[in-house]
């Protein structure tokens, strides 16, 4: 199975709805194509079912046997997409980097880079006792080891 017309058949059927991106494609080597989509707004199961045929429609099961999955990321998926990092401003994320591990809600997602803030408990600078303190990180995606979307309930 060659991913590069798979990728084109998903390029094609992701055309028609601007909202929505490509994450991965892969074939495992019993080729089973995996294909996972992301959207601005989520996505629909009913893009979903349209991505798929528009594969099957165009990929002939007689000429080699394969398996379809497409999907969307779940919780346990790192954001990937900077396309990601705008739909989730205002969500708690936890991004590690070579430096440092940083938890915070994502305030701001540019092209270059993103803006976590969190509030801290610091000691006072005069007396005993601690305060208050809000946070900022600032940090560029190249730097990003890992970011993911924490849930809390």
């Amino acid at each position: 199975m060659d991913q590069k017309i798979v990728k084109d058949l998903v390029d094609e059927a992701l055309a028609l709805n601007k909202s929505l991106f490509l994450i991965d494609v892969s074939i495992s080597e019993n080729n089973k194509i995996q294909v996972l989509v992301d959207g601005d707004h989520g996505v629909p199961l009913s893009e979903c079912i349209r991505i798929s045929r528009n594969i099957n429609d165009n990929l002939d099961r007689e000429e080699e046997d394969y398996s379809l999955e497409v999907s969307t990321p779940d919780i346990s998926h790192a954001l990937t997409d900077k396309r990601q990092y705008k739909k989730n401003i205002n969500r708690i994320l936890k991004i590690k980097t070579a430096e440092e591990e940083l938890e915070g809600t994502l305030t701001e997602a540019d092209e270059d880079k993103i803006i976590l803030r969190w509030k801290a408990r610091e000691p006072k600078p005069v007396g005993k006792g601690k305060v208050t303190v809000e946070k900022t990180a600032t940090v560029e995606y190249k730097d990003i080891k890992e970011a993911k979307v924490k849930i809390v309930f």
